[in-house]
């Protein structure tokens, strides 16, 4: 079987996108949009990937790394001109290669793919992958001949009255016989008003050659589009969100509302979680089976045990374990790790830290730099003071100990297993196991004072 290529055109600038940020590297539901496009051309089995870049080309390599070969377009004179850099790479090779833009972040593999067999099925020599669009104003109109064969294609601003009926556009996707296309990009000119080396005209060139066109309608025309500006980057994430959303509800996720709630494309959640709206789920998240995600929760690059409950609260780079409960207004901060069924309570931070298994923290307290062990009570107000204004210092709590409420504990210290801190105490040394530590002034009362208080 001959080789599938690929040729994908990531080189311009973007200057409609406004932005110090290259267009193809705008992310949309967290993956750059070529990203996306390299990740659904992978997906299809494609045997080699070549990325034209031009601008920003450190960037793009540095975020694709090992997933594509690259060629360099230094000078931006059309898409014609920008695949003949893959020349060098890819001009000996038997096969079909297929040339995509960078900016198209919602093709899929099941179309690449549907796109490659009806190409190498109808013994075309070059197949446009096409869509139907009830308003296709702007856009290039596929002209067939009467057997369904591609007449030709025509852009907008050149087509009579007639050719602007057609709703059948040009995507700018195409596969070709990859021999052939190298040959015929060789007589490409640009003797247009743009002084620009197309693409298109390699189409022309194989039918005067007596070469068969094909065209193949995509069976989604949202896959279609191609992002030029923040109104169409829009419309991608718009568009990508309704395909994640969907793809969990069917892998038997609850979305409340599915209209608000915010999922990146890496995101993994098991079945029978249900998530309220106004969520958003972003990076690496993972999240179990049977799982509760309250609304406007916001999870970054975490992982989610089953059965874990979180109510409105914000969760980075950290780890909850089965049956946690979370929330409301909880912050857990990089490198959390909580253990099954530890509860953090409404306005508690943890930061950097352990915590065992059924170890509860209700409320108002700040966990930070800290490993705690099993079935331990920390109480309101309590403080892990690990910042001494130069470094950090790590403390341990031991397994049942009970942390009275406002207590301040000054890192570094060990205190003990089944150990009592006194409320309202300031902990600056070590507290040895079965004991209580107390660390405050005794209360002194002085009689008759209220009446000299409110006459001052």
């Amino acid at each position: 079987m001959s080789k599938r290529l690929a040729v994908i055109l990531a080189a311009g600038k973007g200057t409609r996108m406004k932005s110090d940020l290259y267009k193809v590297l705008h992310p949309v539901n967290g993956l750059a949009m070529i990203e996306h496009v390299v990740d659904a051309v992978q997906a299809a089995k494609v045997d080699q990937i070549v990325t034209v870049v031009g601008f920003g080309a450190q960037a793009v390599k540095e975020l694709l790394g090992e997933k594509s070969q690259y060629a360099l377009q230094e000078e931006q004179l059309g898409t014609g001109h920008a695949v003949q850099q893959a020349k060098s790479i890819l001009a000996g090779e038997d096969g079909a290669t297929l040339v995509i833009c960078g900016d198209t972040p919602l093709i899929s593999s099941q179309t690449i793919n549907q796109l490659f067999d009806f190409h190498e099925q109808s013994g075309a020599k070059g197949t446009v992958l096409t869509a139907q669009f009830d308003n296709p104003f702007g856009y290039g109109r596929i002209i067939r001949q009467t057997d369904g064969t591609v007449s030709h294609i025509v852009e907008e601003k050149d087509a009579n009255d007639v050719e602007r009926l057609v709703t059948e556009i040009n995507t700018g996707t195409y596969v070709f016989d990859n021999q052939l296309l190298f040959e015929m990009l060789d007589l490409v000119t640009n003797d247009n008003a743009q002084g620009e080396y197309y693409l298109p005209d390699v189409i022309g060139l194989l039918q005067e050659r007596g070469h068969l066109i094909a065209a193949h309608v995509m069976a989604d025309a949202d896959e279609a589009l191609g992002v030029n500006d923040r109104l169409a980057l829009a419309e991608a994430g718009r568009l990508m969100s309704r395909r994640i959303n969907r793809k969990h509800m069917l892998n038997g996720v609850t979305l409340i509302n599915p209209a608000t709630t915010y999922i990146e494309a890496q995101v993994q959640i098991g079945p029978d979680t249900v998530i309220e709206g106004g969520v958003s789920l972003k990076g690496q998240t993972r999240i179990g089976s049977h799982a509760y995600i309250g609304a406007h929760s916001e999870i970054c690059d975490s992982q989610i045990g089953d059965q874990v409950q979180i109510s409105q609260s914000v969760i980075e780079k950290s780890t909850v374990e089965r049956a946690a409960t979370i929330g409301p207004f909880a912050h857990l901060r990089p490198n959390s790790h909580l253990m099954d069924e530890v509860h953090i309570g409404n306005f508690v931070e943890v930061k950097n830290s352990t915590i065992g298994k059924g170890t509860k923290s209700g409320h108002l307290t700040y966990i930070g730099d800290v490993d705690l062990g099993k079935d331990i009570n920390i109480g309101c107000g309590t403080i892990f003071v690990n910042y001494d204004g130069k470094y950090k210092h790590r403390s341990t709590v031991g397994d049942q100990a009970f942390i009275g409420c406002d207590t301040k504990i000054m890192s570094p210290v060990e205190i003990g297993p089944r150990t009592v801190t006194a409320a309202g105490s300031v902990i600056t040394d070590d507290i040895p196991e079965d004991a209580m530590g107390i660390a405050r002034s005794r209360q002194t009362n002085i009689p008759n004072y209220y009446p000299k208080f409110i006459n001052k």
